[in-house]
């Protein structure tokens, strides 16, 4: 019997491990696209059942002077270091979708989703799209 309680726990630890490992949620490396130089770092984390993310640090870039010059809402002018980017994705099987996302670069807001990569779980794609136009980056988990 007692083994028996051993082997459930142990079973039902190792299930919370792995359903912690595909959670989106946490600190993630972005790369600039033409140079591949890491970029910034969001943190993704839930809130009301969907996924934010947040600039925690710009690497190429003044954090104090950094401001988006263009973006079209209440976000205009205001410092990228510290800014939600990421709004309302909600999760749907292994993807998370139905949310929005600004480029704080052009100001241009986009429809995503988001998949972990199926080999690595601290791989994160991002999909951005405006119609049938769209644009994949790979996020880094950071540790």
């Amino acid at each position: 019997m007692y083994k028996h309680r051993i082997s459930l726990l142990a079973l039902m630890l190792l299930v919370a491990i792995g359903l912690q490992a595909q959670t989106i949620v946490g600190t993630w490396r972005t790369i600039d696209d033409k140079t591949l130089e890491a970029k910034s770092y969001i943190t993704l984390y839930e809130e009301d059942g969907k996924i934010f993310g947040k600039v925690t640090k710009l690497l190429l870039r003044d954090p104090k002077t950094t401001v988006c010059d263009l973006c079209p809402d209440e976000r205009k002018g205001q410092l990228v270091m510290g800014m939600v980017l990421l709004k309302n994705l909600k999760k749907s099987g292994s993807t998370w979708k139905g949310g929005k996302i600004l480029d704080p670069n052009n100001g241009k807001i986009y429809s995503c989703k988001a998949w972990l990569d199926d080999a690595n779980s601290d791989k994160l794609h991002l999909r951005g799209y405006i119609g049938p136009f769209y644009r994949t980056q790979t996020w880094y988990r950071v540790e």
